[in-house]
């Protein structure tokens, strides 16, 4: 059975290049989301993120009639979920993962499922989340069998394919990249790697849905740990006054070795986020993980640290000035460079602390996001920060801010961007 009309559920950093992609390949491509200014935008041909290439892709898919956006589902072949999976708010040590918004996705598309149908949880999830997902639409629909129904030959055919992209390249990477098929059956996996072969050139890998929730899940930890290790490097060189960029650089010069960059933190909704569903899975197992999530979630506060012992060698050399005198620049909001994506940023998170602290005025320079993130916080441009900022704290390596003149006395730079520029 081919796949003539594909829904995606959430239309955001992922699941809107993903309905481009296929839009792209002349499937009728009907795109869901709860954001009205998202689907009205989308709607005009035009994009709510930055991602280099998707604008044309997207104006292109909709002005051939092949993508359009609506805030309710409708029937089609196969249903992409791709929505957020954050955390439940409560103050354990441990957060315990929230899927109501796939929970709600799922809900919302089984009025319209038909025998036949293919559904795949795309999003980032805790083991056990897509088969949690099939038990949701099977209480809605009970008319229909569904893999825990019929191992064989079910109705509905349901499975888990993490994506594997990296913001600023997600065009190019959703097609390049090999995919992992994690079907609830075989026939699962069979009908996703054809529904995923309209547009992937790079291998699609079947396993389990189980194996292939904890195959994103270990890639994003495995990442996590090894920058907690270039975090915790960078922590120790401070106390032990060694410049770790060049230490890095050094050691890295093995043929066997291949250390990360430190930063201010981890920021975006895989790194930070995915590592705590394996730990909230098995906290007793997962001590190197949680380890790791610990390391890189109190670097924020260490950079804060910086800050103040900043500020009070500016005001010793400046004796003419009080607290209430010193301007900061942040310089950076997002998680990565070269993008706008705030989720999970600990560079934000930094800024509104800084906003806290300092007595005097805090402003922030962000190329890539046009209005002010938060309350207090003054957004500049680059020559305006130059000529008010004391203080700048460097926290996002964007391209712009390479050419920049900074005074090195007075530049909390945690991300290299003056050694960069000295090699």
């Amino acid at each position: 059975m081919s796949f003539e009309t594909v829904s995606v559920i959430g239309l955001g950093y992922i699941g809107l290049p993903t309905a481009a992609m296929f839009a792209s390949r002349r499937k009728k491509v009907i795109g869901v989301d709860v954001n009205s200014h998202a689907v009205d935008t989308i709607n005009r041909g035009e994009i709510h993120i930055v991602e280099p290439e998707l604008d044309m892709v997207v104006h292109a898919a909709v002005t051939e009639g092949y993508l359009k956006a609506t805030l309710t589902p409708e029937p089609a072949d196969a249903f992409l979920i791709a929505v957020p999976t954050p955390f439940k708010a409560n103050n354990s040590e441990i957060p315990e993962p929230d899927l109501c918004y796939i929970e709600a996705a799922a809900k919302s598309i089984a009025p319209v499922l038909k025998k036949g149908d293919l559904v795949i949880l795309e999003s980032t999830s805790p083991v056990g989340a897509t088969e949690k997902m099939s038990g949701w639409l099977k209480e809605s629909r009970t008319d229909l069998s569904f893999p825990q129904d019929d191992s064989v030959n079910p109705d509905i055919n349901v499975a888990h394919c993490p994506e594997r992209v990296l913001p600023g390249h997600v065009v190019r990477e959703l097609v390049e990249n090999d995919r992992v098929i994690g079907g609830m059956t075989p026939k699962c996996s069979e009908r996703s790697i054809e529904l995923y072969k309209t547009f992937v050139e790079g291998e699609c890998v079947v396993t389990n849905a189980r194996t292939a929730e904890m195959a994103k899940l270990t890639e994003n930890s495995c990442r996590d740990v090894q920058i907690a290790f270039a975090n915790e490097l960078s922590i120790i060189c401070d106390k032990l006054d060694i410049d770790v960029w060049e230490l890095i650089s050094l050691a890295n010069r093995h043929p066997r070795i291949n250390i990360l960059q430190p930063g201010p933190g981890v920021g975006g909704h895989c790194i930070a986020v995915d590592p705590w569903f394996i730990v909230s899975e098995t906290p007793e197992e997962a001590q190197l993980i949680h380890t790791a999530r610990k390391v890189n979630d109190m670097k924020p506060e260490w950079v804060i640290n910086k800050v103040k012992l900043a500020i009070a060698d500016f005001l010793i050399a400046n004796p003419e000035k009080t607290a209430k005198d010193v301007t900061i620049a942040c310089y950076g909001l997002t998680f990565k460079p070269d993008i706008d994506d705030l989720r999970e940023s600990p560079a934000l998170s930094i800024a509104k602390r800084i906003l806290k602290i300092n007595k005097g005025k805090t402003i922030a320079v962000e190329p890539n996001i046009g209005k002010v993130i938060t309350e207090g916080l003054v957004l500049l441009s680059i020559e305006e920060a130059k000529s008010e900022a004391d203080l700048s704290v460097i926290l996002v390596k964007h391209k712009e801010f390479y050419s920049i003149g900074f005074d090195k006395l007075y530049v909390v730079d945690t991300v290299g961007i003056l050694k960069d520029k000295v090699s």
